[in-house]
């Protein structure tokens, strides 16, 4: 299996050529990715799903879609992405649609895509950074067990991030 497991209610798979329909509400949300440079355009869309697709074949790790289990509903994606090849340092990310924020789901996703990435893929540690004004990914980090080491220029935005890392435990 090349993402995480299943989550008491989330499940994970990789994206497809086909799959433009369930990123566009994502990507293509306002409030969704104000603070990563977006809303993004149906072109932009595109282009980052095909960017994901590339990133599993080339490393074998991606922003995975994730899915309610009971309905099977979209939810969002979460996932890694490499920071530092050499050192086998991931970037761990999560986009959940707007309608599926406050309910934990983050959390849950996040969980099992650090345990993916220690487990199954070897991490020395992971790497997260988020917007400045973003506290509740600074809250979500710190509750995920990462610690502030910097800031970091993010290009999309133009802006220093504050940055945080993980190791093993």
């Amino acid at each position: 299996m090349n993402y995480p497991p299943s989550t008491q209610r989330l499940e994970f798979r990789c994206w497809t050529s086909d799959d433009l329909s369930l990123a566009l509400p994502l990507w293509g949300d306002p409030q969704v990715t104000a603070l990563i440079g977006g809303p993004f355009t149906e072109e932009a869309i595109a282009r980052r799903l095909s960017t994901e697709m590339s990133c599993m074949q080339e490393h074998h790790v991606q922003y995975w879609p994730i899915f309610l289990l009971e309905s099977g509903e979209h939810a969002g994606c979460a996932g890694l992405r490499p920071y530092d090849v050499d050192q086998q340092v991931y970037e761990l990310g999560v986009h959940l649609r707007h309608k599926f924020w406050g309910q934990g789901l983050a959390i849950e996703a996040g969980r099992a895509v650090i345990n993916y990435g220690f487990d199954s893929l070897n991490a020395s540690a992971l790497f997260a950074g988020h917007h400045p004004r973003n506290e509740m990914s600074r809250k979500f980090l710190l509750k995920l067990g990462f610690t502030y080491t910097h800031d970091e220029l993010y290009p999309p935005t133009g802006l220093n991030h504050p940055s945080y890392r993980l190791s093993p435990r």
